[in-house]
Order: C-alpha cells, then sequence, then structure tokens
C-alpha cells in the first residue's frame, strides 16, 4: 500500500474532513472488545457496533433534528437526504463492509482520491439500525455520465476494471466498486464520485 495511504488510515497524515473519521478509527482499533473476534465472525460487527454505541455517547456523537421529509433517494447501503442547496446528507449502516473500521476507511480512501465529493462525517443516528451521519457536496447532473470515460478514468490513474463496475489497483491493493452511471455524475464534462465502495486487499 502506498506510505501516504498509510499514514492517513492510520491518522498520521491529514486528508480533507479525516480527523473525525481518524478518532473513531482509532478508537475501535485500541478496543479490545472490537479485536477478540475475527472479522468473519458475524458477532464481531455486533460487538464491534456496541464498542461504537459507547464511543458515540462519551464524546456526544448523536445526531439530532434530521429532517427525514427531505429525503432524495437510496441504496442497499444508505439513505441520502437534501441539507441545502449545496450539500446532502447520507444516512448508511456500514452493510457493505465487515466492519465499521473499513467503512471508516473507504471514507477516507474517497476524500483523499476524489476531494471534490468528501464526506464529512458528522455524526451517528440510530432509528432500527446505527447509522453513520456524513454530509457530502450536492452535485447536479449536466448530462449523462458514459461508462466509458469513467473506466478510461480508472485506468489512467492505475485502476484495473475486474468485472461490470468493479475496479481494482494492484500497486495499491485497493478495490474501488459499483461505479455506474447514478453513483458517478457529470457535470459541465467532469467526473464526480458520489457514492464509492472502497476495500482494502
Amino acid at each position: 500500500m502506498n506510505d501516504e495511504i498509510q499514514r492517513i488510515i492510520s491518522g498520521e497524515s491529514e486528508v480533507r474532513y479525516g480527523a473525525a473519521i481518524q478518532t473513531a478509527i482509532g478508537y475501535l482499533r485500541g478496543s479490545k472488545k472490537s479485536g477478540a473476534l475475527d472479522k468473519a465472525d458475524k458477532r464481531f460487527k455486533r460487538e464491534e457496533t456496541e464498542e461504537l454505541k459507547r464511543y458515540i455517547e462519551a464524546r456526544r456523537l448523536w445526531v439530532e433534528g434530521i429532517d427525514l421529509n427531505s429525503y432524495v433517494s437510496e441504496g442497499a447501503e444508505q439513505k441520502v437526504y437534501l441539507k441545502d442547496s449545496r450539500s446532502v446528507i447520507k444516512l448508511n449502516d456500514a452493510i457493505y463492509y465487515l466492519s465499521w473500521v473499513d467503512y471508516f476507511v473507504s471514507l477516507l480512501l474517497n476524500n483523499y482520491f476524489f476531494p471534490d465529493t468528501a464526506y464529512k462525517l458528522l455524526g451517528f443516528f440510530e432509528h432500527e439500525a446505527l447509522y453513520a451521519v456524513v454530509e457530502q457536496s450536492f452535485i447536479s447532473a449536466t448530462e449523462q455520465t458514459d461508462l466509458k470515460h469513467i473506466e478510461q478514468f480508472m485506468l489512467s490513474n492505475g485502476f484495473q476494471k475486474s468485472r461490470n463496475y468493479d475496479y481494482f489497483n494492484p500497486e495499491l491493493g485497493i478495490i474501488l466498486e459499483d461505479l455506474h452511471d447514478e453513483n458517478v455524475l457529470t457535470r459541465n464534462g467532469v467526473l464526480y464520485f458520489i457514492d464509492t465502495v472502497f476495500y482494502l486487499k
């Protein structure tokens, strides 16, 4: 893995809106509870979630006043709400990840590679499940995204197409999935990656 990326993940180097995310990662990695089980064990995520809730309580990171009437859309992993003309609020339950740490690392990687659509961790919200609450710039598309443009962009940045809308960077050991035309918008000829799913291999 690239040394700079490793420093960002470990909290030794800065990235846009990274401080709150890096602090959460540091807390969970230092937790004995979340480190006692293998991530493949279903109990791991449950115990990690309970540990994360203790962290949220101690630091008063619960977000209140989310306007659920400003609902825009949702996918399998998150719900999107319009905050104002410049930004959206996303509630993500980290369902795509084996751990909350993996989700937070994905946020950091997004912010490193795509600072124009960086995620700002505002806190957490609980309603039937625990959600991270992140804010992101609202991107209004001016044209339909051409999937060939996404592929060309990714190839020029060292990512190889693995299947469908998924890419892999063998040098960095990073997987980036689900880059279809709803997750990558085009505004005035520029690609904006608004919904990324990063994994470290």
